[in-house]
């Protein structure tokens, strides 16, 4: 069953002044509202299956789906799969990300939370995965609450997150628990192969145990028509628990 949701609208804060901390300070609580369009994939099963937890994927698009236009997103990947009348055993969350803008970490963590709260989802099987801007957007999110995702699988992406591990700001712990498997063409000369290698070793030297890239050696940008297309990619992201 697929089913197409327009827009999500998130609190993200509190809106409360605290008490006065000392003469002209103060500490604000800001309320947050986001509007966010996505498609929302459920499995053929879901409602015959009353008391079963089902597995999740977050899937985010490329720069090339992004507006206002919801049927851009099932261009690629699972949603594409899901369009195609492909059973996947997975609820699949498939946002789009606004014209001009990247993904922003904040929307999709409250986007991702919405659904875990409202739909039948095994919290332990929450999987993660992107192509191109998706990429450096799944690297950017998994990377920043990795204690919220089983597996990630960025595809032809990259990002500086060897920065914010840097600056501590990262859950050492919560690494070693998380999977990630990097998909990249070799023939590549929109993102270099060499954004996944240098994001995939930092990872290594964070603590990932579970970390693994494959090069496409005759693959160029679109790497990810053949991952996708790969049922060892399911199989993989369903191995993993956290």
């Amino acid at each position: 069953m697929k089913t197409n949701l327009l827009l999500l609208f998130g609190i993200l804060a509190s809106g409360l002044i605290s008490a006065k901390q000392s003469p002209n300070q103060f500490v604000t609580k800001i309320h947050h509202k986001i509007s966010l369009g996505y498609q929302l994939y459920l499995p053929d099963e879901y409602d015959a299956e009353k008391d079963k937890e089902w597995p999740v994927i977050l899937f985010l698009h490329g720069a090339g789906e992004r507006g206002d236009n919801l049927e851009l997103v099932k261009k690629h990947g699972p949603p594409k799969l899901a369009h195609q009348g492909k059973d996947l055993p997975f609820i699949i969350i498939s946002p789009q990300c606004p014209k001009n803008e990247l993904w922003d970490n904040i929307s999709l963590v409250a986007l991702l939370d919405h659904i875990l709260d409202s739909y039948k989802c095994d919290r332990s099987r929450v999987y993660l995965t992107g192509l191109s801007m998706g990429g450096f957007g799944t690297f950017s999110l998994g990377l920043a609450h990795p204690d919220k995702f089983a597996a990630i699988a960025p595809i032809c992406g990259g990002g500086e997150w060897i920065r914010v591990y840097g600056a501590k700001r990262a859950k050492p712990e919560a690494f070693k628990t998380l999977a990630v498997w990097a998909f990249h063409g070799l023939k590549d000369r929109v993102v270099l192969p060499s954004e996944s290698q240098r994001m995939v070793d930092t990872l290594k030297k964070a603590g990932c145990k579970d970390v693994e890239l494959t090069l496409y050696p005759n693959a160029g940008h679109d790497s990810w028509t053949i991952t996708y297309e790969n049922p060892k990619l399911y199989d993989w992201f369903l191995k993993h628990t956290r």
